[in-house]
This record gives C-alpha cells, sequence and structure tokens, in this order.
C-alpha cells in the first residue's frame, strides 16, 4: 500500500475546520478518515478534531477489527463515543453550541474494505483510472434529488445545498452509513466537500490517472479547487494499492 494525505484552508475561509488522517493498527490495517468542522462560533475545528482524535487512537491501539461484522460494530461503537464526547465538550464550552463534524471513514484490511460516513464528504473507489463514489451524502438537497422535487442539476446549485441532515454533534444518538466494498480496486479515496464543490468527479479522476506521486497528486487536486475560488476547507486521504504504483 502506498498512501498520502492533505489539507488545507482554501482561499476563503480564515481558519481550517477540516481534520484528516491515515493510521494503521497492529495488525497493519488501515484506516482513512476527513471530518469536516462546522458551526457553534468557530469551534468547527475542536469538533473534527475531537471525532478524528479518538476514532484514530481507537484505531491504532486495537491490534485487528476482526472479522466483517466486528468491523461495522467497531465503527459504529468508535463513531457514537466520538459523537458523545463532542456533546461532552460543548456541555462544558456552552459558546459552542452548534458546533459539529462530518466523518467520512474507510477500514481496510486483506479481506474487506468498509467505507463509512455521516453528512456530505465523500468516499469513493478508485479503478479503471475512474472515480466511483461510495458513500450518499446526507444533505437536505439529496433528500429533495430523492422525493424527486429536484432534479440533480438544480441540487448541483441550490441555495441550500450545504444543509446537512446529519453530523456528528447534531443528535444524540447518530448512526454511521456503512458500505462494504470490493477489494478488486485501484485506491480508497476520502474528501471534504471542498474538493468536491469545486471540481466534478472526472476532473478528480484525470489528476489521480496521471503519472506523478501521491503526494504531487493530491497538491495538484488542492491548487485546482483553489484555483477556481477555494470557498472552503479542502481535505483528502487516499490510499493506492501496491500493483497500481507508478
Amino acid at each position: 500500500m502506498d498512501y498520502y494525505f492533505i489539507t488545507d484552508p482554501g482561499k476563503v475561509r480564515e481558519r481550517n475546520e477540516d481534520c484528516v488522517s491515515i493510521v494503521e493498527n497492529k495488525m497493519g490495517e488501515k484506516l482513512l478518515i476527513v471530518a469536516d468542522g462546522m458551526g457553534g462560533h468557530k469551534n468547527g475545528e475542536v469538533a473534527s478534531s475531537i471525532a478524528l482524535n479518538l476514532i484514530c487512537d481507537r484505531f491504532k491501539n486495537i491490534s485487528s477489527v476482526g472479522n466483517k461484522e466486528d468491523a461495522i460494530s467497531w465503527i459504529q461503537s468508535t463513531v457514537s463515543e466520538a459523537n458523545v464526547e463532542i456533546f461532552k465538550y460543548v456541555e462544558k464550552h456552552p459558546e459552542s453550541l452548534g458546533m459539529g463534524t462530518t466523518v467520512v471513514l474507510a477500514v481496510l484490511t486483506t479481506s474487506f474494505l468498509l467505507i463509512g460516513n455521516i453528512g456530505d464528504s465523500s468516499g469513493y473507489i478508485f479503478k479503471n483510472n475512474k472515480l466511483h463514489k461510495i458513500t450518499v451524502d446526507h444533505t437536505l438537497v439529496n433528500l429533495l434529488v430523492k422525493s424527486g422535487e429536484l432534479t440533480l442539476e438544480e441540487a448541483k446549485n441550490h441555495p441550500k445545498k450545504n444543509v446537512l441532515m446529519k453530523a456528528l454533534g447534531s443528535s444524540t444518538n447518530v448512526e454511521m452509513d456503512i458500505f462494504n466494498v470490493e477489494l478488486n480496486i485501484d485506491g480508497v479515496f476520502l474528501c471534504s466537500d471542498g474538493l468536491t464543490n469545486m471540481l466534478e468527479d472526472t476532473q478528480i479522476a484525470k489528476v489521480l490517472s496521471e503519472n506523478s506521486t501521491l503526494k504531487e497528486k493530491l497538491e495538484k487536486l488542492v491548487f485546482k479547487a483553489n484555483n477556481r475560488g477555494g470557498n472552503d476547507n479542502i481535505s483528502i486521504a487516499y490510499l493506492v494499492k501496491e500493483e497500481s504504483h507508478d
């Protein structure tokens, strides 16, 4: 495996409320995670760092996530624990009321790949030079698209396209959507909406298909997103299988 992650404040935001990491546990299993914080008197970065640090710490300190069922259970319970910690922080810091974070993560072992999300940060697989989105955004416009009230085109530029229906810190009970993904892939790609709001999936895939290092590819994606306005923080975590090395 080869992997790299990157985060950038973008061109408009005063601070970076995203967090991103890739960690291994004692068995060498991988966890990729991107958290995009928001709200509560600029405490979005607190929410995203609470979630990311707790989930990464728990992962690094277990020898293995076990079989697929064990791993799904581990993800749900650890994400719920992160949610509780965000609520505890808000209790102690009432000025932070309203803070929360999206989370998209991937757990990769020799036997399976699981991708989970809460909010509108995206999880993809990369295969045959194409990006395939696995996660479903928990947004108001996505709900309206599903019910037939909006078309996909209308949703793209809708004034409420960033309104979330689900995030850590928004409700005491949260459940992450978890997707069981085939292992026959070239890579796993996670990002915050600061990238996907600026670049189409085909544009991202084109950069990922180039003959350059992972670092160069991700830096180029950040550059392109900023070049188009960079109106949000941009975070990416990318892992490729060894056979797809340049």
